[in-house]
């Protein structure tokens, strides 16, 4: 049995359970720090990404949650999640968790399109990946380690290093669980392997 944890101080907790939840997994919403002790795997939803980095100083996460990246335990951001994990974000003088080696920049699309969705292409995952953006980042550069698994119009809205693995869009919102599964697929294989760096 799998446990991954999704952080509950903000965002669609609810849904992103629901797309992970199955025969192998137990879903946990992680609202103290002890409870990232029991889990093999994290994910970081989204919401409001200053509003939610005040959250975690106002709870203590944040070196917690970089301790829990350090084992090498898989960590999945969404929209803001992707921000908090970003190392660089494009106007601000730091990163929040800073775990994969990219620059973000938020609200990329602009009003003009606040949300929308779209039918992407995710290298592993599949075709036709339904995903729902709503005021969405874009990963504008990424390191030599960090591999991008989906584009939308040329700019990059999913990336993986290691076992960090990250989107600009709201998997969550659909019905095509695909992305979950191959995040829960990352924690399987990780739990196999060990929590070590590969």
């Amino acid at each position: 049995m799998l446990k991954i944890g999704v952080l509950a101080l903000q965002g669609a907790v609810r849904e992103h359970a629901a797309c992970l939840q199955g025969p192998e997994v137990e879903v946990i919403a992680v609202k103290k720090v002890e409870q990232l002790d029991e889990l093999d795997g994290l994910v970081l939803p989204g919401g409001e990404s200053t509003t939610m980095r005040r959250l975690i100083d106002k709870y203590n996460f944040l070196e917690p949650l970089k301790a829990f990246a350090e084992t090498g335990k898989p960590v999945f951001g969404t929209c803001a999640g992707l921000i908090l994990m970003a190392k660089d974000i494009a106007g601000q003088p730091e990163g929040h968790l800073s775990l994969m080696n990219m620059t973000v920049e938020r609200n990329a699309f602009g009003r003009q399109r606040e949300s929308f969705e779209a039918d992407l292409i995710v290298t592993d995952v599949g075709e036709d990946v339904r995903a729902v953006f709503i005021r969405a980042p874009l990963i504008k550069e990424v390191g030599e380690n960090v591999e991008v698994i989906s584009k939308f119009n040329d700019e990059i809205v999913a990336a993986r290093e290691g076992r960090f693995l990250a989107c600009s869009f709201h998997p969550e919102l659909t019905d095509d669980h695909r992305f979950h599964q191959y995040f829960v697929d990352m924690v399987a294989q990780a739990k196999l392997e060990g929590v070590k760096f590969v």
